[in-house]
């Protein structure tokens, strides 16, 4: 771990090259007269909105929409299955069963959803616009990088995990609470900067509560959206291996909560980064075609008892297309069933990614590595 001390909070950074872009917005964090103690940067941190993703920060009674992104309850579930091996062809034909029952991209479910898998709604202004549509959207996996892998663990078990957020709900929560504080810092004439994208809301205004209502509403419905396309990669499982399963690993990397930490309640915001309180049980995956990790957290509190939330992106989506090369990363994925079949996958490519095991290396005093998964299968948003 690296400390940055020129500023008025230090930096500690698990990441040993962060991009200048990530050390800025750290910079900008560390100089807000209400942040706490100090800012993290988990090793697989790179620029963001306002925060470095792959950033931890606490706050004193107040929430920072930015801080906790876009992408509301972001996370990743992962399920031991008892098979201990699998072949090519029953491989095949569960990614297809899986590519026929789970939309990805922008797609919804035609037919609303099993309402067991939406939280109730509430009364509060994107919910009350957005809540019907989310019947359609649980049980999906969205864009960009979110994915269902099948893995070989080195436990000997076949995996699968799943990564995905809160769908078009969360982003709409996301913007609408950060152009309100927006509007709201401008009224206050805050001294936080409009240039560094970290608007604030404290805990004590409505606005702040509303938010965190929707927040809270996100989170829930990422995890059902997560445990619906669990239960359809089951079906596709059982139908075609008679598998049985082992209880779900579930869990956020993109939120914030009061936790208590250095004998303070403060307000942690996660962004990209996954809780590894001590014994607490986590999931860090890789890239596309590289290794996944199950691990076990330590309770480091220089970390605020977090830890990366994957292996985090070496080069933007757009410099991946234009400058990785189609074969050369194609041939990094070997036998693995892969989505990569032209140019424009790039972007989701090994190559786009920072090599996950120096990630886990930089990391290992956050997590200790309880099972490897080694990919035989991915399926891309």
């Amino acid at each position: 771990m690296k400390y940055i001390d020129s500023e008025k909070m230090v930096i500690k950074s698990w990441c040993n090259n962060p991009e200048e872009g990530a050390i800025e917005q750290a910079k900008n964090l560390a100089n807000l007269p209400f942040v706490f103690k100090q800012v993290c940067l988990m090793p697989d941190t790179h620029e963001g909105y306002g925060m470095p993703i792959g950033g931890v920060i606490a706050t004193d009674n107040v929430i920072i929409p930015n801080a906790v992104g876009v992408d509301i309850g972001c996370g990743m579930l992962a399920v031991r299955t008892s098979l201990e091996k699998i072949d090519i062809e029953t491989l095949k034909k569960i990614m297809g069963e899986i590519r026929e029952t789970i939309p990805v991209g922008f797609n919804h479910h035609k037919e609303k959803q099993d309402s067991a898998f939406v939280p109730a709604d509430i009364d509060c202004p994107v919910n009350s616009q957005e809540y019907a549509r989310a019947f359609y959207q649980t049980g999906t996996l969205g864009g960009g990088n979110h994915f269902i892998e099948i893995q070989q663990g080195d436990d000997g078990f076949i995996w699968y995990l799943i990564h995905s957020g809160s769908r078009n709900v969360g982003l709409k929560v996301a913007k609408y609470y950060n152009d309100q504080a927006i509007k709201l810092n401008s009224n206050w004439y805050s001294i936080v900067d409009k240039s560094v994208e970290l608007a604030f809301l404290p805990l004590a205004t409505d606005m702040a509560q509303l938010y965190k209502q929707e927040m809270e509403w996100c989170l829930e419905f990422s995890f059902a959206n997560r445990m619906l396309m669990s239960e359809r990669i089951k079906a596709a499982f059982y139908r075609h291996t008679g598998a049985s399963f082992e209880s779900e690993i579930n869990v956020h990397h993109n939120y914030a909560r009061l936790e208590h930490h250095y004998n303070r309640d403060v307000v942690i915001h996660r962004k990209g980064a996954t809780s590894a309180r001590l014994g607490e049980a986590g999931i860090i995956p890789g890239s596309q075609g590289t290794s996944s990790y199950i691990v076990e957290g330590l309770g480091n509190e220089d970390s605020f008892q977090s830890c990366s939330h994957g292996a985090g992106r070496a080069m933007g989506r757009k410099r991946a297309t234009r400058e990785l090369n189609l074969a050369d990363e194609v041939s990094k994925l070997g036998k693995v069933l892969h989505s990569i079949r032209g140019v424009a996958d790039l972007d989701e490519a090994p190559g786009a990614y920072k090599d996950i095991d120096i990630v886990m290396e930089e990391q290992k005093d956050l997590v200790k590595i309880k099972v490897k998964l080694t990919p035989l299968a991915v399926m891309k948003g």
